[in-house]
């Protein structure tokens, strides 16, 4: 598996060469001081010596629209149950509102102070690059103890320039010391990473999955603490059983279900891991070649930062290399699409039932013995379901792989399914049927989530601590609100 991945990193070099160069071509020199030392959080102000990247990064607000996925599949509260998820879930949208969304997101609470929860720090992580200027201002460890609200008045650019690049040099760099570790745990030699590599690693840092491992350490003071480190579970290799593996092993979970009690995993967004068992990725096709297209203006080539699905400029991206007309292609992509969502439908059917009659031979009396092996079926089921669909567009990423998945965590969750209705027929059970699930307001009811609570919470959360770590960010010059012209603050809740 170890030569596989490594043979992976190799790039290509096949036609996208003159794309990979033409893409590299910026308004700026090779090498461009932005600062002199540190990290330029400011997105702002890297257009000085980008404009063309940086007027098509700001591109990315446009995507305003907000996709409440709990409402078009409310089968999810249900497999979420117990975790943030079944409270708040939404499509992703562009860079630019990246830490508005993770802000606005019911899944991070309403905190009323810096040691308030519920989440931990490390949910801020793929959000800004005031990130990597905090590890660097304070260390690893000491960024990754404590709660969410403990650096809001820190984290306040989102998504950009210094989340890729070398704030000395301009060029495409690692920002984020848990890629480099979980590179290194699956055989990679990071020294020996190449140019191609980057145009996908870059990307991987935040695009994967990872789970926050509780690492003890002592503080400057002499104090015993435990840091929650965003770490990759890519040691026994990238595959969705591979990673399953890893975290059996380590008996990890991220949650129990609130209704199955099943020591549940949550995938966070594989989209790198998915790419490299795909064809693209096996082809050496980068991120950068189909998310950031070469483009030109007034004479002068650029990478389009306006990071989107590249569905949305087939002429300027898929083209390059698939020689069929633009009708054509999409069809095909559609169909695909369709292939997995309704593979997707019967799993989480399938999975959500499997939870709510597990919850029922609990409710009856069921013995642990006797629901082990289906708990861990449910485990193992909803992960490979998570896994295929949290990386977004994983069925254009790898189709077959997705696919794969989708129907094996079908089968598992019949198998568990099966092995309950012995168990409920046992209890007096027989005939069970799951309470309906079809709407959100269903499905939350179900899940025990307070939607109304939360939401009253949230708002005034955002009405009084948000508007003081703005003041406090401003006042330090870490925030130009100017910077944020033209954002929306819709929600999911907002009416």
């Amino acid at each position: 598996m170890k030569k596989m991945y490594k043979v992976l990193l190799v790039g290509s070099t096949l036609t996208l060469a003159a794309l990979t160069l033409a893409a590299f071509t910026t308004t700026a020199t090779a090498k461009t001081m932005i600062k002199k030392e540190g990290i330029e959080n400011h997105n702002e102000k890297w257009a000085k010596h980008f404009p063309l990247q940086y007027e098509s990064w700001r591109q990315t607000s446009q995507s305003e629209r907000i996709d409440d996925m709990l409402a078009k599949k409310p089968q999810l509260a249900v497999l979420w149950a117990g975790y943030g998820f079944s409270k708040d879930y939404n499509a992703p949208r562009g860079h630019f509102y990246a830490l508005q969304d993770n802000i606005n997101s019911l899944r991070t609470g309403a905190p009323v102070g810096p040691i308030t929860g519920p989440m931990p720090t490390a949910c801020w992580s793929c959000k800004s690059p005031d990130v990597p200027r905090m590890m660097a201002e304070v260390g690893e460890l000491e960024y990754f103890t404590g709660k969410w609200a403990k650096y809001g008045h820190e984290i306040v650019n989102p998504i950009g320039c210094a989340d890729c690049h070398d704030s000395q040099t301009g060029e495409l760099a690692l920002s984020r010391p848990f890629l480099k570790a979980g590179l290194e745990a699956s055989g990679v030699n990071v020294a020996e990473i190449t140019g191609d590599d980057m145009r996908s690693l870059v990307c991987a840092q935040c695009h994967a999955e990872y789970y926050f491992k509780k690492t003890p350490w002592t503080d400057k003071a002499g104090k015993e603490q435990v840091a929650g480190v965003v770490t990759f579970p890519w040691a026994k290799g990238l595959s969705a059983e591979a990673m399953e593996e890893y975290y059996d092993e380590i008996d990890f979970k991220d949650w129990t279900h609130k209704i199955s009690k099943a020591p549940m995993l949550k995938a966070q967004h594989p989209g790198y891991e998915m790419y490299t068992t795909g064809i693209h990725g096996r082809r050496g096709v980068s991120c950068a070649d189909c998310h950031m297209p070469s483009k030109s203006k007034d004479g002068q080539l650029y990478s389009d930062h306006n990071l989107q699905s590249p569905l949305n400029d087939i002429g300027n991206t898929c083209l390059n290399c698939h020689d069929q007309p633009e009708e054509e292609f999409r069809t095909v992509v559609e169909q695909k699409l369709q292939r997995k969502e309704q593979l997707m439908a019967i799993a989480m059917d399938n999975l959500a039932k499997a939870h709510l009659e597990a919850g029922k031979a609990w409710e009856l009396g069921a013995t642990e013995a006797e629901m082990a092996a289906i708990l861990q079926d449910i485990r193992h089921g909803q992960w490979r379901w998570d896994y295929s669909i949290a990386s977004h567009a994983s069925f254009f990423h790898a189709p077959e792989e997705t696919l794969r998945l989708l129907a094996v965590a079908n089968e598992i969750a019949q198998t568990a399914r099966l092995k309950l209705v012995q168990v409920l027929a046992k209890y007096g059970a027989v005939g069970y049927a799951a309470p309906d699930f079809s709407t959100k307001e269903k499905a939350q009811a179900i899940a025990g989530v307070n939607l109304a609570q939360l939401v009253t919470e949230k708002e005034q959360f955002k009405a009084t601590l948000l508007q003081e770590w703005n003041k406090q960010a401003v006042k330090n010059g870490t925030l130009n609100m100017e910077s944020r012209k033209g954002m929306s603050d819709k929600s999911s809740y907002s009416k």
